[in-house]
Formats: C-alpha cells, structure tokens, sequence
C-alpha cells in the first residue's frame, strides 16, 4: 500500500463516527415481559439533527427471534397493533417510540425480560447506515390496555 493510499483510507476511516452523527437516541428502553409473555416492544425519542429524513428500515435484536417496526392504530375503541415497512425521523425534528403509538415490537422473545437487565438493539436506516445501541429493560405498564395483538 503506497503512502497515498494509507493516507486515504485513514482519512476515509476518520469520517465513520460522524455517519450517524446527525441520530441522537434519547430515553431507550425495552418492556419488561411478564412471567410467560412472548412479546415485549422497545421505546425512545430519536432525535434527526440533520437536514435530510432519516428512515429506519429495519431492527434486530438477539433478545428475540422476530423484531418488526409497529404502529397502533385505534379501530373504533379498540387499539390494534399494525406491521410498518419503515419509522420516518422528520429532518430537524423528532420521531417518539412510545407505548400505544410507533414502537419496535420484539415477538418470542427468546427468554423473560427481567427490569434492570439489559439488551442490543440493531437499527438499520435506508441508507444503509446501522446504529447499534444498549438498553434497559424497565417494568412498563400503562398504555397496554385494550390492545388487540392480531396482525391484519
């Protein structure tokens, strides 16, 4: 490798942190499951600091063997839970994840998710850019009544 090439790839290299520089998340978090509950969900404020959306495309967690982007959507007086294709983060704006709204939904969970544990959480944006992060597992209650779990 000439001197030229090592310097490009270094340069090259410097500029990956600030790919995700313009997605801050704030307050993550997943739901704690209840003794033999299969699906939990995780949380947070996702914040677009930049000028262009940012679409989130795809989750994974090892913390469950199914992860899919949700939205509740109310069906007369009941809320059902609906499989989105993507989560829209406004350019310069805000997007919340938040229990009875949008939200990662986490479905057979692969052991119980006891509050002060923790898990990884892998975002992928249409660009192509991943975003990993950590997070607590918190006892969550409100929001959860009247949900209709069925897909449609």
């Amino acid at each position: 490798m000439t001197f030229r090439n090592t310097i490009l790839t270094l340069v090259a290299l410097a500029a990956t942190p600030f790919a995700n520089a313009t997605i801050d998340i704030d307050e993550a978090y997943a739901r704690a499951t209840p003794p033999n509950a299969t699906t939990s969900a995780v949380f947070a404020t996702i914040n677009n600091d930049g000028d262009k959306d940012r679409v989130i495309v795809k989750a994974v967690s090892d913390a469950s063997a199914v992860v899919e982007l949700h939205d509740v959507i109310m069906d007369g007086d009941i809320m059902q839970m609906r499989q989105v294709e993507s989560i829209t983060i406004p350019a310069n704006g805000s997007t919340i994840l938040k229990p009875g709204s949008l939200h990662i939904m986490l479905l057979d969970v692969k052991e119980p998710m006891l509050e002060g544990s923790k898990i990884d959480v892998e975002l992928t944006f249409a660009n192509g850019e991943i975003q990993a992060l950590t997070v607590p597992v918190k006892k969550v209650m409100a929001g959860m009544k009247k949900m209709d779990h069925s897909h449609h």
